[in-house]
């Protein structure tokens, strides 16, 4: 429905959107009979307990928040901290003639748009507003040409919802009771995580292999200059027309895996070096052949999270976080696209800028044009690119750090795919020469040439790998011809070792979901946060490491739920999804089938495509979950590292185990929960079991009687006492054992009997103030202290708790409480410039642990990150992250009580009580009398 004129002419207009900032925006290219205020996202959901159930549903109802014996039905609930904004929602559209839903065009936000409309049943006219860039010209168009909610997005997005509810719902409990409590697993999420513990896998079973080669340095014995240098550096390729062996002909195992090769090791390597130290060399052959570039293609979700990895260490939530500012506040078209198109509008823009900015000589006669590569690209969204029908340069936007950086980025990519090809020449020459022993070899060296930079004047790609080289990186040769003589100036014996598959970074990652076809791209910033935040992965510099846990996990998913932890059959769900989303499947069917099996569908509508198609009994996702008795906690947990030792991931965390508990010869240890899982070799394990570990009996108190033991807690070594077993240890009488954290400067192997009781007498009273108030010498999480009532005073040294005179704690009382510390300590390492805050990097010890800060912002290192090993890089994406999020929000202020109102209560409380004190005198005083006359009148006189 549009518009109407009448409406058009007065009136009073109500916009949703879904952020208070996109609100403040809009609201300034709207005219005075606009109100828009922002839903704040999601205001419905499904429950996120059964507390959030009405009461009408029952049975599993109540736990799924999905009724999936009738037609899988969603309850929908309106979330807590939603329902006042919805309350303003309504009394707002009660005073407004027309609603626009001006949420995202994506699917999320058709269904934020479709829920709003379901829970302000509003009964004036209501229009569905789209736009993809927050411009004046933008904003006033979507209004003027409004179209209706797309059921068909709503019910696709609906279907994924219910979908990854019962994934989540059914799926999680069991890691809960087979690995630990608090896990979850996701359709997309423990996919994800086994790509990245299968990468760990390789690394583990890989095995190195060396090989050797040979370097020359060869002279034309001209003299050069920068367009024609005098030598050139070539490699071995060839002897006797055998290819010398390289990496890339070596497998996993460590074992030559391509035929008819030559591998020299280190001994025939350097007898060959010396047996052409005297040869002659000439050129064999001289190859050119025409180089040329074509641009980029503009920016999607996805290559955006690529390139603000490589090229500005950002996350890929981060980057999301930083664009969809830069989206709210106009300077970007919408960030959660798959298509790679340009608008006729944009193309004109970035040609002007080209022409401008570079000449008409870098402009190509025709636009260029994009075609979207994306399977089942999910709306028909522009590019990412500057907003507007003219683009501001970065110098323009008036914008400063994070944000500037990636608008930078958007904006150099988006006019270098406007621009002309990079061309010029690639050449391969190939130098011959004899060995003392009459064997031919051959060595071969390449180089390129730009002689039209084309876009290259405006943008480069970054590259994963932080040795290759980049696309304008030039590589210049002499010039010369078939026939002629080159003088060896040095021939050399290089010794390489093949790697290991490299981890994945986040950029990486992105890549290979998008490749395999699995989730959606405007999910996997989502997606890795939350394989992150789990603990399933951590960071060690930009790589993602998966944990032991994740081990676990993925361990017990491919044992038994092999079917939804298979990359196909993830990639084949996403194409039913679409299918759904197009109107050529029902969702219904399909979820009978993915959730009941195959009998529980009626097989139409692309049911059948829940399973594999292979004809075979399938059974649902219910039936999987099912049956836990086939599954073996301790088995599922438990991973051989060698020579009798086995590293298992226990409910406090992952350690190394020789032998069986309560068996002699029985050896356990903690591992560090940073380790890799590919640094855990037996040699290592080995040292963790030979390190004091378990209960150390240190003697008897003379006092008590106890024994007192040293142990390996979990928040690290403490001391204790073992009592009798028929102390009580709950009720009213019950008695807690002492215990106290060894100090720093204390260790298990070295913790004497007199050190424990010593520690356990803390608290220890130093004495009392002129007023009486007791002050104590204490050990606590954050170092010694003293405190006096709820005053507390930090000590430097652990030794003072226990020497520390009354005299000295009264002197430290006496001067004014320090805000902060009494003396900065010196950084723990200095890492360079950040280069948004231009501001040196410095990794400090905080109250919470090492933090790495430009005296502006501050980011606690992750688990992974050390001290010794952090690098700038790191550094400066974990300040990055940190400032995408912007300042932590304050919990909100509860309202003080009305004190007037309270003053008055107990005022009148007073009263009344003084008036029934009074009352019970006076009446009191009444009876005395009374009685008193009484025995007056009955004395005889």
């Amino acid at each position: 429905m549009s518009p109407t004129s009448e409406t058009a002419q007065g009136g009073r207009r109500l916009v949703i959107v879904e952020s208070p900032a996109k609100a403040k925006t809009i609201k300034g290219y709207l005219g005075p009979g606009y109100v828009v205020e922002a839903s704040v996202g999601h205001i419905r959901d499904l429950p996120s307990g059964a507390a959030e159930v009405p009461e009408k549903y029952t049975g599993e109802v109540r736990r799924l928040g999905v009724d999936v014996d009738h037609d899988f039905q969603p309850i929908y609930v309106v979330n807590a901290d939603k329902r006042a904004q919805v309350k303003k929602l309504k009394d707002l559209l009660a005073e407004s003639d027309e609603l626009f839903l001006a949420t995202d065009e994506d699917r999320e936000g058709e269904a934020i748009a479709w829920h709003l409309q379901e829970v302000l049943k509003p009964k004036v006219p209501v229009h569905r507003m789209v736009f993809h860039e927050i411009t004046k010209d933008a904003i006033q168009q979507a209004v003027r040409n409004p179209r209706e909610l797309n059921k068909r997005m709503v019910d696709a997005q609906e279907t994924r919802r219910i979908l990854d509810r019962l994934y989540g719902y059914e799926v999680s409990p069991v890691l809960w009771k087979k690995v630990m409590r608090g896990l979850s697993a996701g359709r997309v999420q423990s996919v994800a995580t086994r790509l990245v513990v299968e990468r760990e896998r390789e690394r583990i079973a890989f095995r190195s292999a060396e090989y050797w080669d040979l370097t020359g340095t060869f002279s034309t014995g001209r003299a050069g200059d920068p367009s024609d240098p005098s030598s050139l550096v070539a490699r071995l390729a060839t002897v006797d027309g055998k290819r010398v062996a390289q990496g890339r002909d070596f497998g996993a195992d460590g074992q030559l895996k391509t035929a008819n090769v030559l591998h020299l090791d280190e001994e025939k390597a350097r007898a060959l070096a010396a047996s052409l130290a005297d040869t002659r060399f000439a050129v064999r052959s001289v190859e050119s052949k025409p180089y040329r570039r074509s641009p980029y293609a503009p920016f999607r979700t996805t290559t955006l999270q690529q390139e603000a990895s490589r090229k500005l260490g950002f996350g890929a939530k981060a980057t999301m976080q930083v664009a969809q500012k830069l989206y709210e506040n106009g300077f970007i078209t919408y960030m959660r696209t798959d298509s790679t198109v340009l608008s006729d509008t944009a193309v004109a823009a970035a040609r002007a800028q080209v022409t401008q900015l570079y000449g008409a000589e870098y402009l190509p006669e025709k636009p260029r044009v994009y075609a979207g590569k994306v399977k089942n690209a999910q709306e028909a969204h522009e590019a990412i690119r500057p907003s507007g029908d003219r683009f501001r340069t970065p110098a323009e936007t008036g914008l400063t750090g994070d944000q500037f950086r990636l608008y930078e980025l958007i904006w150099k990519r988006t006019v270098a795919s406007q621009m002309k090809d990079a061309t010029g020449n690639s050449v391969t020459v190939k130098i011959a020469g004899a060995a003392a022993d009459g064997r031919d070899t051959e060595f071969s060296a390449s180089g390129k040439t730009i002689t039209f930079h084309g876009f290259m004047k405006a943008y480069v790609e970054g590259a994963d790998d932080p040795n290759a080289e980049l696309d304008d990186r030039e590589r210049r040769l002499p010039q010369v011809a078939e026939g002629d003589a080159l003088a060896a100036e040095e021939i050399t014996a290089d010794g390489h070792a093949t790697k290991p598959p490299a981890r994945y970074t986040e950029a990486s990652l992105v890549k290979e979901l998008e490749e395999r076809e699995i989730g959606r791209p405007s999910t996997y910033a989502s997606i890795i946060g939350t394989i992150l935040d789990r603990g399933y992965v951590f960071k060690k510099g930009t790589a993602l490491v998966p944990s032991f846990l994740s081990f676990a996990v993925v361990n017990l998913l491919e044992k038994h739920f092999g079917r939804l932890v298979d990359y196909d059959f993830t990639a084949k769900m996403e194409d039913d999804l679409d299918r759904i989303a197009r109107g050529e499947a029902q969702a219904v069917p399909w979820l009978k089938r993915f959730y009941f099996g195959e009998g529980g569908g009626s097989g139409e509508g692309g049911a059948a495509d829940a399973g594999n198609g292979d004809g075979d009994h399938l059974g649902g996702l219910k039936e999987l979950v099912t049956d836990l008795g086939a599954i073996d906690a301790r088995e599922i947990s438990s991973f051989p590292v060698g020579s009798g030792i086995v590293l298992r991931v226990g409910r406090y965390g992952p350690y190394v185990e020789r032998g069986e508990k309560d068996q002699e010869g029985h050896q356990r240890a903690d591992v560090p929960d940073d380790l890799a899982p590919d640094e855990l070799t037996v040699d290592y394990a080995e040292e963790l079991l030979a390190k004091p570990s378990g209960d150390f009996e240190l003697g008897t108190d003379p006092q008590s009687g106890n024994q007192i033991v040293a142990k390996a807690g979990r928040y690290g070594p403490y001391v204790t006492e073992i009592l009798p077993e028929d102390t009580p240890k709950t009720g009213k009488n019950a008695v807690k054992p002492r215990t106290a954290s060894l100090f720093k400067s204390m260790s298990l192997d070295t913790v004497t009997l007199e050190d424990a009781l010593k520690l356990m007498s803390l608290p220890r009273v130093v004495g009392t103030d002129a007023e009486g108030v007791e002050i104590t010498a204490q050990n606590g999480r954050y170092g010694p202290y003293l405190k006096k009532g709820t005053d507390s005073r930090s000590l430097t040294d652990e030794e003072q708790l226990f020497t520390i005179t009354l005299d000295e704690a009264l002197a430290i009382y006496a001067q004014p409480k320090q805000r902060g510390r009494a003396a900065a300590k010196p950084p723990l390492k200095e890492l360079g410039t950040d280069p948004v805050s231009e501001k040196p990097v410095v990794v400090k010890d905080g109250r919470f642990g090492p933090y790495v800060t430009d005296g502006e912002t501050n980011a606690t290192l992750r688990t992974g990150d050390s001290v010794e090993t952090i690098t700038p890089e790191r550094g400066y994406e974990l300040l990055a992250e940190k400032r995408a999020k912007g300042p932590a929000k304050k919990a909100a202020k509860k309202a003080p009580a009305k004190k007037t109102a309270a003053k008055k209560t107990t005022t009148a409380k007073k009263t009344a009580a003084k008036k029934t004190a009074a009352k019970k005198t006076t009446t009191a005083k009444k009876t005395t009398a009374a009685a008193a006359k009484k025995t007056a009148a009955a004395k005889p006189e």
